[in-house]
């Protein structure tokens, strides 16, 4: 710097090339860094809002394709006997519309049986429930009631209108109808053209990209499959299990209560707690203590069996997710689909983790969601 600046642009000038010198990139990186988390975390919130608002229309899709990969074997079998791959995809919709009137058949009559076959007590459950159901509404009406108080003052009560609540509930019912109906022409659709759709997806990256996103595309199908087809058996074995010991304890039904704890048992968490409650029901008024230690231990027991010997053998290997990301996905997903989000939360992050596996940029993520 020389001993003397006389006028202030030369020294703005000789300021101005010593700045140009000083080490700037440790900053530049970390605002780089910083401003990358940023557009991260508003990516994310942009995405959640998007599938929360694009609720039904995101379920729908999903669903079919889930039910796609289910029926893609039939197609794929009867396209071998040369069956036309459109004629393949009718007679697999044509046939699981006949399963899924077939079971809502079987479980709907002995749904009915069994809530007329119930143990006498649980009337008197009943009754009870009712009876504070009534005393809950007479206090909410009576706390709205007209009455006039000792300095005259009216308190109003608010009616209920049915009208609206019927109309809306009616609404709200058409419109779950209107877009489930969807859902058998998506997987027509997806059925017939899921090789036109797979090639025009991956045409859309780059040349370089192409291989990687097939590959990611074929791992992603398998993973699907491998999670349905996994917790098919697993539902078929608890099931099994569950029926011959519930015949073992006398249980009314115990064939139809059996599957259902079962299957129930699959849901992730609360899976177990919910499972124990229909054979705990049909078996009201005839078990005793062990009877029920044997229900609960039963339902518990196979629950653990199954995660923790059939689900890593059957789907872990495909998944390769650790349970604080399986829990973060369930609370994420069901907090934005509700139910729905419950049961399409481990896939959707799967996928995602499979995304994430074979893009660079995103390896640490991926990374980070497995095991």
């Amino acid at each position: 710097m020389p001993d003397r600046i006389d006028e202030p642009t030369e020294l703005a000038e000789h300021l101005a090339a010593e700045a140009e010198t000083l080490p700037v990139r440790p900053y530049k990186r970390r605002s780089d860094r910083i401003e990358t988390s940023c557009l991260v975390i508003v990516a994310i919130a942009v995405v959640l809002a998007i599938c929360y608002v694009a609720k039904p229309v995101l379920i729908v899709v999903l669903v079919s394709i889930l039910l796609a990969f289910m029926l893609t074997p039939i197609v794929d079998g009867l396209q071998r006997v040369r069956v036309p791959r459109g004629l393949g995809a009718m007679v697999a919709l044509l046939l699981l519309f006949a399963v899924v009137y077939g079971t809502t058949y079987f479980f709907y009559n002995r749904a009915v049986a069994f809530v007329h076959d119930l143990p006498k007590y649980t009337e008197k459950i009943r009754d009870e429930v009712d009876q504070l159901r009534q005393q809950a509404q007479r206090f909410s009406s009576n706390s709205m009631r007209p009455s006039t108080t000792a300095e005259g003052t009216i308190t109003v009560q608010q009616q209920t209108d049915w009208t609206s609540t019927l109309t809306q509930g009616a609404g709200a019912v058409w419109e779950v109808v209107l877009t489930a109906s969807f859902v058998p022409f998506l997987v027509f659709f997806m059925l017939t053209w899921q090789e036109h759709a797979r090639a025009a997806t991956v045409m859309l990256f780059r040349l370089e990209h192409r291989n990687a996103a097939y590959v990611t595309l074929g791992r992603i199908s398998a993973m699907i499959r491998s999670f349905l087809v996994g917790n098919l058996l697993m539902g078929i074995f608890l099931g099994a299990v569950s029926t011959v010991v519930f015949a073992a304890l006398h249980l009314p039904f115990f064939y139809f209560v059996g599957f259902i704890s079962g299957f129930i048992s699959l849901l992730p968490y609360l899976g177990p707690i919910v499972a124990i409650l229909p054979p705990l029901a049909a078996g009201a008024g005839q078990l005793h203590g062990a009877g029920v230690l044997v229900i609960i231990i039963t339902v518990f027991g196979l629950h653990v069996f199954a995660i923790n010997v059939f689900y890593p053998k059957l789907i872990g290997k495909r998944l390769q997710l650790n349970p604080l990301v399986v829990t973060i996905s369930l609370l994420v997903w069901g907090w934005v689909w509700g139910a729905a989000g419950l049961v399409l939360a481990v896939p959707i992050t799967a996928a995602l983790k499979i995304i994430f596996d074979h893009v660079d940029s995103l390896r640490p993520y991926g990374a980070w969601l497995g095991e």
